[in-house]
């Protein structure tokens, strides 16, 4: 029986085991929408921008561990769509993106919004493809799901010409397939094993290969077996327990120079399903030549690419934990037990919150702990890029798996649509996303989304009304000579209720916890806005003598 090119690809998707799919509606792919109004088991969200619906493909696809897929038109939609692609190939994240495309006799005539979409997105995919040919469409398409979830997860981009949609073939039968997962030899395990055993000062950097496999709890198992503290990789903070005794801190902005010292000083690294960001590696300045390195990962294209190992084993995170953990139980461990529980208590030393509490303005640590004392353990924490990050990441204690959504690629404009994206993924846990004024108003649009499928998610709002990580360096680099970082800000919580959620305003501190118990008893979409000091940008920053400043006006 002859199908259309529409009604194939969504075949596929059913047969992928798809159940989102995030969208702008674009004529060139009417095709598939018609075909998905067939098969009710597959959500289409339709959202207000396509950075929007590529942002919650993107985090339903972290949350959910499954690929995540988003739709567009040709050129202009599959552009606006870019930046979610970019953090998916960044994070790793296993996304398939499915763009139309101008007919097939109009190309290269610089058709109505052509672009060459293989070759636009072809150093942000893993793999791209335009299908010219109907019949080719169960073939492509499921190589496209394959590549994504493959080896190092990551984004694929299909093409799909307009005319092709709405041709007509009999279709080949293809199922979904994976591939097996690299797996760790014995005797490479044992070598690792051994060399943990005998060094005095080892250190483990747990990174996104670790969540991908789900090995978390091995993890805690082999650092607890071999007394190895475990540092987390850039914004991977649910790779391990926070609050486990052999978790050292986290690495990226602000980690605390006496934890990066101790990682100089550490006679041998561990590096388990991580890149080695520029963030996390402080500029790449973490390791020298000298640092003895063991690096474990699934794609060995990332082996020397920042440091050179001693050691690499190209293997899945789960399989190598669970080979180390069996050849562990024979070992003599070396390692000193004080020295990991000495790095675990200047953690919680250096995460413990304030109760800091202002009458003008809210002050962030007074914030962040009322966050931690009001948010259940299993709440799903999203972000964008911005300096308020820097309280979320200092104090926020990750104590369970999957519990974190975030951009390693410093997308502003993330939190809030990644939150619904996590929220449709699990609608039975809380998520909150945190941004600032500059990131939110980037994509708030899409709380109207949230409202029009009840998706209810609460999205907080930093607000100090200035771009404030870009006022920090200018303030550093380029004193008193502020430029471009001013902003001016309509009321969150009014144009939140405007769409239709609830909304709330917290302007000092005693405010917030009241606003926040409100907004999780609303059952709705939620936006709190938190006023702040537009003088206090940083964690780090002596707030002593704004204080006193702002006494002293009064």
């Amino acid at each position: 029986m002859k199908v259309s090119g529409g009604k194939a690809v969504v075949d596929v998707m059913v047969k992928e085991g798809v159940k989102k799919a995030f969208c702008v509606p674009g004529e060139s792919y009417l095709g598939v929408m018609d075909a998905l109004y067939e098969h009710p088991e597959i959500e289409l969200i339709s959202t207000r921008h396509e950075g929007g619906a590529s942002f919650m493909a993107e985090g339903y696809a972290k949350a959910s561990g499954t690929v995540g897929v988003c739709m567009a038109t040709r050129g202009v939609g599959a552009t606006n769509l870019a930046i979610g692609i970019h953090t998916a190939a960044q994070d790793s994240t296993p996304l398939v993106a499915l763009i139309g495309q101008v007919e097939r006799p109009f190309k290269e005539k610089e058709a109505f919004q052509e672009v060459d979409l293989a070759g636009f997105f072809s150093h942000l995919c893993k793999w791209t493809v335009e299908i010219d040919r109907v019949e080719r469409i169960p073939e492509l398409l499921h190589r496209a799901f394959h590549m994504a979830r493959s080896g190092r997860p990551g984004p694929v981009l299909v093409a799909l010409p307009h005319d092709m949609l709405e041709d007509e073939a009999i279709m080949a039968e293809y199922s979904s397939y994976l591939s097996s997962r690299p797996r760790a030899h014995a005797d490479e395990v044992e070598r690792v094993v051994e060399e943990i055993s005998q060094a005095k000062r080892p250190i483990l950097m747990a990174g996104g290969g670790v969540i991908h496999a789900k090995a978390q709890s091995l993890l805690v198992q082999f650092a607890e077996k071999m007394n190895l503290p475990v540092v987390t990789a850039f914004r991977r903070f649910d790779a391990f327990p926070n609050t486990n005794a052999c978790y050292a801190g986290w690495l990226g902005f602000g980690t605390p120079s006496s934890l990066l010292d101790e990682i100089r000083d550490a006679d041998v690294v561990i590096a388990l399903g991580t890149r080695f960001s520029q963030v996390g590696t402080q500029d790449y300045t973490l390791l020298s030549e000298q640092t003895k390195l063991i690096h474990i990962d699934i794609c060995p294209d990332i082996f020397g690419k920042v440091y050179l190992p001693s050691i690499a084993i190209e293997a899945d995170a789960k399989s190598f934990l669970e080979i180390a953990l069996e050849a562990a139980e024979s070992k003599t461990i070396r390692t000193d037990r004080e020295r990991v529980e000495q790095l675990h208590v200047a953690y919680m030393d250096f995460s413990e919150t304030k109760a800091d509490y202002t009458e003008k303005f809210t002050d962030m640590d007074g914030f962040m702990h009322d966050i931690v004392a009001q948010l259940p353990k299993d709440t799903i924490i999203t972000n964008d890029a911005g300096n308020f990050f820097g309280w979320l990441s200092r104090y926020y204690r990750f104590e369970k798996e999957n519990t974190y959504v975030g951009p390693t690629s410093g997308a502003m404009g993330y939190g809030l649509p990644a939150a619904i994206g996590a929220k449709l993924a699990h609608p039975d846990r809380p998520v909150v996303s945190f941004s600032g004024d500059g990131g939110f108003m980037m994509t708030m649009q899409e709380i109207e989304t949230a409202v029009r499928y009840k998706i209810p998610v609460i999205a907080i709002v930093v607000n100090n009304n200035i771009y404030g990580t870009i006022r920090a360096h200018q303030e550093l680099h380029f004193p008193d000579r502020m430029i471009g970082t001013d902003l001016t800000n309509p009321d969150f919580a009014e144009m939140a209720r405007l769409f239709g959620a609830h909304g709330e305003k917290v302007e000092k501190n005693t405010e917030f916890v009241p606003a926040l118990q409100r907004a999780m008893a609303s059952g709705m979409p939620a936006v709190i806005e938190v006023v702040t000091n537009p003088e206090i940008i940083s964690v780090s920053q002596d707030k002593t003598k704004v204080q006193e400043k702002l006494v002293s006006s009064n």
